[in-house]
């Protein structure tokens, strides 16, 4: 069944993933003038339509909620009075960098403004990442909408990211979340523990210095 799409959305990209044995035709569709997306995800197993079994397909609306996200993943989110940055892909983490693939960096630029001198552009990007060892069996596709309004000379970015998954990739998926939770704990537990009493700011070293050279006795 065709996808139905409203008025909210009146442009569109497509990117053709391999997977497994097959390909699947992924639709990004979004508006010109404001920061909506949407995913579709279509198999195209012709040879091999057994294949297309067992693949999970989930679209995160918030990418915070993605195990994937949460566990490899730094985000980025920051308001000013012209920026509006909830969830933008910053960078793989440093402890999991030999853990994902990057398969996929592209952008679209739809139009320019320029104001003061500056130049802003109003953009999609995408992102595909995968897990090492599992390029052919999953893939995390990310779709940033960077959207300069005008009126409000601000610029707004938002990020939407659908997951194509197998069920072997999903278990090594849950085993590096288990492992980062983990992890996150332990840190958390053995944090060592500094005794504020112990410190001493400037000011005070400063004051006790001249106690000293006038002669009065320390605290």
């Amino acid at each position: 069944m065709p996808l139905e799409l409203g008025k909210s959305f009146n442009r569109s990209y497509s990117i053709r993933a391999p997977f497994l044995d097959g390909f699947y035709n992924i639709g990004i569709f979004f508006h010109k003038n404001s920061n909506f997306l949407l995913f579709s995800a279509d198999p195209d197993f012709t040879k091999y339509p057994q294949k297309k079994l067992g693949t999970k397909i989930n679209m995160f609306k918030n990418l915070e909620s993605s195990k994937f996200c949460e566990t490899f993943l730094e985000l980025h989110n920051y308001r000013s009075d012209n920026l509006d940055i909830t969830n933008q892909f910053n960078r793989v983490k440093d402890d999991y960098y030999k853990d994902v693939v990057f398969t996929l960096n592209e952008s679209v630029t739809l139009s320019k403004l320029e104001d003061s001198g500056k130049t802003f552009y109003n953009t999609v990007m995408f992102y595909g990442l995968s897990i090492a060892g599992y390029e052919n069996e999953f893939l995390f596709l990310i779709a940033e909408r960077q959207h300069i309004v005008a009126k409000l000379k601000k610029k707004m970015v938002r990020t939407t990211g659908v997951q194509l998954a197998t069920s072997k990739s999903s278990e090594i998926l849950d085993e590096f979340h288990r492992e980062f939770i983990t992890s996150k704990i332990n840190k958390a537990t053995y944090a060592p523990i500094i005794d504020n009493t112990k410190i001493l700011n400037l000011s005070e070293v400063d004051k006790q210095l001249e106690d000293e050279y006038n002669g009065r006795p320390t605290t």
